[in-house]
């Protein structure tokens, strides 16, 4: 029987050796690999957990926002002028706001005067405004004809538009983007004063945000902080107002029917889920207290 080369077999064991330990790294990767693929998922799944949670006790807090909307003892009842009520619910801490919808101004229904100070509040000049609320006016009117400085379809048509004015009433405020003159800018500044769920021409001072009492002629920034800061030490809705403006004064009583609710759902950790919701009281087909007109996910932080 031959016998093989001690030098031979040495070798042999050599390369045996460096298979095994080849072997057994790319075993460690793989299983590396697998750890941590498992602990990516793990963590994907906690955070789409947290983030599912979030989003329940936020809509908890729109539904406890209704509660106490319908509450019947005045002087519990939640007011919807914009301040913050917070509690707590399975460990998470919830925020809502709500405002009446009769606060804002309606697209619709609002008068020139007080569109006019709306955008003037931008610090657009003057006859900008005017120009910008005369397009305004056209876009919703049923006509054909064209205001001072407004803008039917051949105008819009020759500005490169590829649409003419609306002429019907505006069905969602965003539309309003739409509208020439209207920048993005302007619209994201101007849009919590906004509504078309009012049916009003005038305001009700007692919900109105900052952005609409900046609309009304002589309201400065300072008047109208001191305004909210004094009309949210209000507890009772039977209570006047707080003086702003010549011809202008009101009380908590006699709101709309329609709200926009942000409710806010921060859990321990942090991680939070907002909805922001226009809601109608009234029941609907499915047994609920109110209906829903407009509604946002996770737009505020």
């Amino acid at each position: 029987m031959q016998s093989v080369p001690i030098s031979s077999r040495v070798k042999q064991q050599g390369i045996a050796l460096v298979l095994v330990l080849w072997v057994a790294l790319l075993m460690s990767v793989i299983a590396g690999s697998f750890a941590l693929s498992a602990r990516t998922e793990s963590l994907q799944s906690r955070i789409l957990f947290n983030e599912t949670k979030a989003r329940f006790l936020a809509e908890a807090g729109l539904n406890r926002a209704v509660f106490e909307l319908r509450n019947p003892d005045p002087e519990t009842r939640w007011i919807a002028d914009g301040r913050p009520y917070k509690f707590e619910l399975d460990d998470a801490e919830i925020e809502i706001k709500i405002i009446d919808e009769s606060g804002k101004i309606d697209l619709n229904q609002a008068s020139e005067e007080l569109l006019i100070g709306l955008f003037a509040s931008l610090g657009v000049d003057y006859d900008e405004a005017i120009g910008i609320v005369d397009k305004i006016l056209d876009w919703k009117d049923a006509d054909e004809e064209v205001r001072l400085a407004g803008a039917e379809d051949a105008d819009y048509f020759a500005a490169g538009y590829q649409y003419g004015a609306k002429d019907a009433p505006f069905d969602t405020v965003p539309e309003l983007i739409q509208v020439m003159g209207v920048s993005y800018e302007m619209y994201r500044k101007i849009e919590p004063a906004l509504t078309v769920y009012s049916g009003r021409k005038a305001i009700n001072l007692a919900f109105a945000p900052k952005e609409v009492l900046l609309a009304i002629n002589g309201v400065t920034a300072e008047a109208a902080d001191m305004f909210i800061e004094e009309r949210t030490a209000i507890e009772d809705v039977n209570a006047v107002l707080p003086l702003l403006a010549e011809g202008y004064s009101g009380q908590l009583r006699g709101g709309g029917t329609t709200f926009s609710i942000i409710s806010k759902a921060t859990l321990p950790n942090k991680q939070f889920a907002t909805i922001d919701a226009t809601i109608r009281m009234g029941g609907n087909l499915q047994g609920r207290p109110f209906r829903v007109v407009r509604w946002r996910d996770n737009e505020h932080k």
